[in-house]
């Protein structure tokens, strides 16, 4: 009998020795509160897009790091020539998901793709100062551009910069396919996306066998399945006001960083009462900036008076520029002409820092005189309405994407501010190469537009991230949209 029971003693160590229960975890569930219109970074505006496929499923010659650095991607390495117009750029062998090959062919695709008079790319700026592009051989690409532009490298690190392939790059809204990490499984709509590691991948291997991402726009159904572990966390989080309860608990890790997502209540400069500087100033005033951070964001966010990340060595601190004064707010508006009264509407997208703040600054628009009708949005009907017509007249939104002063500077864009004396600065800009006279010009372009106040700068969003204790390698910050999973890990 005891020989029976150490024999079965012995054959239960075995198993529990092989069981795979013992092995590290190698997949997570995250969170997001907007589902991506689609998955071609290339196409469409969406943060959400590049939250997803950010090298993860799409890489370009560069990308940017966790802080905010540019790194070499599927470029290994490169040279500038001294006039600062020609890169040559040494690629890395590396294939899309699909086999097909990544090449200087690619790269030319990729770029006169992105130029192209038929392009849909929302950044195209970015690749207007480009000549053109050689392929000396299969593994160099020589980009010429225009004029220097002391952004280039930055530039083509951007999500609307990665490489696609002829023969899959139309498809790519809705079956992606990169030279990542990562390749899309499947994708469930209005539920989540599912990614597998790519085995073929030129790099390292990354620890994540799959990855998730499930879309809960609800701040109170995020809390809840953060906390009953349906989701392994939220790298942002829209619930501020559950982050101390998260904070409160071990089992969680609270990580509160920065994004480049300058919030704003956009206006309509097109459409009359907003054509005027007076009522925009006006609105400027009537905004209680502070009790916005402290009401929709729970004390979390800078405050901001221009439209550039408090991060950034330039930044110009301009947010005392237009005080709380309402009635500073009701002169202004009696001068240009707006009698009490006046109605406007107020379209706003879902997620929870553009409902609590559209709320907040409705009732502080109403005590000048204005009376903001709220519209809630969905996010798509956002993206064609708003954002693509130009049928508005206020919103709130963040800016997400990294150094996007540029927006003010575009000949159309949604909030229709044209200014030439910006446009210049703009250029100026672009084109220098001295780093102390960049400075200068950033500094120009911020205090330019805060004395022309196209919109009401509100605050910079913060990134909140919650979620398990023993997650690791999420990135702190947000220098550009992106849900990185490169360096994502479990502790043991």
């Amino acid at each position: 009998m005891r020989a029976a029971l150490t024999a079965v003693a012995a054959a239960a160590l075995t198993a529990m020795a092989g069981t795979p229960a013992l092995a590290a975890k190698d997949t997570v569930v995250l969170g997001m509160v907007l589902e991506p219109p689609h998955l071609d970074p290339t196409a469409g505006a969406a943060a959400a897009i590049d939250e997803v496929t950010y090298h993860n499923v799409f890489e370009g010659l560069t990308r940017i790091d966790r802080t905010g650095a540019v790194q070499p991607a599927l470029a290994e390495t490169w040279t500038v020539s001294p006039d600062g117009l020609t890169y040559s750029f040494t690629l890395r062998k590396a294939a899309f998901h699909d086999g097909t090959a990544f090449d200087c062919a690619a790269v030319k695709f990729s770029y006169e793709r992105a130029t192209a008079a038929d392009s849909v790319n929302a950044q195209k700026r970015l690749f207007e100062p480009i000549a053109s592009v050689a392929c000396p051989d299969s593994g160099t690409a020589v980009v010429t551009l225009k004029r220097p532009t002391g952004s280039f490298l930055f530039d083509m690190g951007w999500g609307d910069a990665v490489m696609v392939a002829p023969n899959s790059a139309a498809n790519n809204k809705t079956a992606p396919v990169g030279t990542g990490p990562f390749k899309l499984k499947r994708w469930a709509k209005g539920d989540r996306i599912e990614l597998e590691r790519n085995e073929a991948y030129w790099g390292p291997k990354v620890a994540l066998k799959a990855a998730t991402f499930r879309f809960i726009a609800d701040p109170a159904a995020a809390t809840a399945a953060v906390l009953s572990g349906d989701v392994d966390g939220f790298p942002q989080f829209g619930a501020a006001e559950s982050i101390a309860q998260f904070r409160a608990d071990p089992r969680f890790a609270v990580v509160i960083g920065q994004t480049e997502g300058e919030t704003i209540l956009a206006l309509n400069n097109a459409k009359k009462p907003f054509d005027d500087p007076r009522v925009r100033r006006a609105l400027a005033h009537a905004v209680d900036r502070k009790a916005i951070v402290d009401g929709a964001m729970s004390g979390f966010g800078t405050v901001i008076g221009t439209h550039f990340s408090p991060t950034h060595p330039a930044y110009v601190d301009l947010a005392g520029t237009y005080p709380h004064d309402p009635a500073k707010a009701k002169a202004l508006l009696a001068e240009a002409g707006v009698a009490p009264g006046t109605k406007v509407t107020l379209k706003l997208p879902p997620p929870p820092y553009a409902r609590r703040s559209g709320e907040i600054i409705a009732a502080q628009l109403a005590k000048v005189g204005v009376t903001a009708e709220i519209v809630p949005m969905e996010w798509a009907q956002w993206l064609e309405q708003v954002f693509r017509g130009s049928d508005f007249d206020m919103t709130i939104v963040a800016h997400t994407e990294p150094m996007d002063i540029e927006i003010y500077a575009r000949d159309k864009y949604y909030f229709n501010y044209q200014d030439a004396a910006f446009k210049d600065l703009y250029k100026q800009w672009q084109a220098t190469l001295d780093p102390a006279q960049g400075k200068e010009l950033l500094a120009a372009m911020q205090r330019k537009l805060t004395a022309d106040e196209p919109n009401v700068f509100l605050f910079q969003l913060p990134k909140l991230g919650v979620w398990n204790a023993k997650l690791k390698g999420l990135w702190e910050n947000f220098p550009t949209q992106a849900y990185d999973l490169t360096e994502v890990s479990w502790a043991n």
